[in-house]
């Protein structure tokens, strides 16, 4: 399935208890249709002592969140995604401001 966001790309996220914050996109899930959103979506993590945090405990970290719900933002607003040929390169264009991303 072809997506209109990228790994780097500011999101809003448009629905959820989440509406209204924003955030870049570290990482894509494709098999999942979801994306992790940096500071969106933290949930605690239980997790036990290990060398590389011999006290364990409660750690914040931010979970996946549905494709669906996010949208690109451009210059501070939302914008839809089309795709447009440019010197025999297919480029992302955005459909408020009608230029590439």
């Amino acid at each position: 399935m072809k997506l209109k966001i990228k790994s780097g790309d500011t999101v809003r996220v448009m629905a959820g208890d989440h509406k209204g914050e924003e955030g870049k996109i570290v990482q894509i899930f494709l098999s999942k249709n979801r994306a992790i959103v940096e500071g969106v979506n933290l949930i605690s993590k239980h997790t036990k002592p290990s060398a590389q945090n011999p006290q364990g405990g409660i750690v914040k970290k931010e979970a996946s969140i549905h494709i669906s719900n996010l949208m690109l933002l451009e210059g501070g607003e939302v914008t839809k995604v089309s795709y447009r040929m440019e010197d025999g390169k297919k480029v992302r264009i955005s459909k408020k401001t009608d230029k590439a991303i």
